[in-house]
């Protein structure tokens, strides 16, 4: 199977991939206007996605490119810190990073409505270092899109270029992140994305 082709989404060009959709059927347009009125307000509380989505979930925090937490609808520019269940990056404490490169409200020919937060591998915000902060490299990309058609709202995250980051980090980090491509994480990191897509959509 390729990647699928989404309008917004960067094209897959190497290492791995993955579409993680949840859909829910609302033949009710009055009912499924509220509901999606609800799913747009989860959908920007990035700080409150546990919440939603359950404690096996992973844990995201949003901050300003200074590094503050902020609690805001997500901006270009800002960051996203990540507490994924299992080994973080050592020298962030942890931690994942990310940068939000794109946030968009332009839909398809089947979409009345669509919303989309693109993210990149990161350093962590108001640092002087290139390091990257993610077991990913810096090319990779994961892309969280709600929409609402005729008669459905769907969640979804799109994986692409998932390259391991032996570059951008550490000694230790580099060793984490090669047993992290080689020990099935990328099952797990699925799951995570799963339990995300189906939780936004658990009224």
């Amino acid at each position: 199977m390729k990647a699928k082709q989404i309008p917004g989404v960067p094209w897959q060009h190497s290492g791995a991939y993955h579409d993680t959709e949840s859909i829910k059927k609302i033949v009710a347009s009055d009912l499924l206007a509220q509901k999606f009125e609800i799913l747009k307000e989860r959908f920007f509380s990035i700080n409150h996605w546990k919440d939603y989505c359950g404690k096996g979930s992973a844990d995201f925090r949003l901050f300003d490119s200074g590094g503050s937490y902020i609690e805001r609808i997500p901006q270009k520019g800002d960051f996203m810190r990540i507490d994924i269940p299992g080994p973080g990056d050592i020298e962030a404490k942890g931690y994942d990073w990310v940068e939000i490169v794109l946030v968009d409200d332009h839909c398809s020919d089947d979409e009345l409505e669509r919303y989309l937060i693109c993210c990149r591998p990161s350093k962590i915000p108001g640092s002087n270092t290139d390091h990257i902060a993610h077991f990913y490299s810096r090319e990779s990309s994961s892309t969280f899109v709600i929409s609402r058609g005729h008669d459905f709202i769907k969640t979804a995250v799109y994986g692409r270029n998932e390259i391991p980051n032996y570059k951008k980090t550490g000694f230790w980090g580099r060793i984490r992140n090669f047993l992290i491509s080689t020990g099935g994480y990328t099952r797990i990191t699925k799951m995570q994305w799963k339990s995300y897509t189906d939780g936004l959509l658990d009224f």
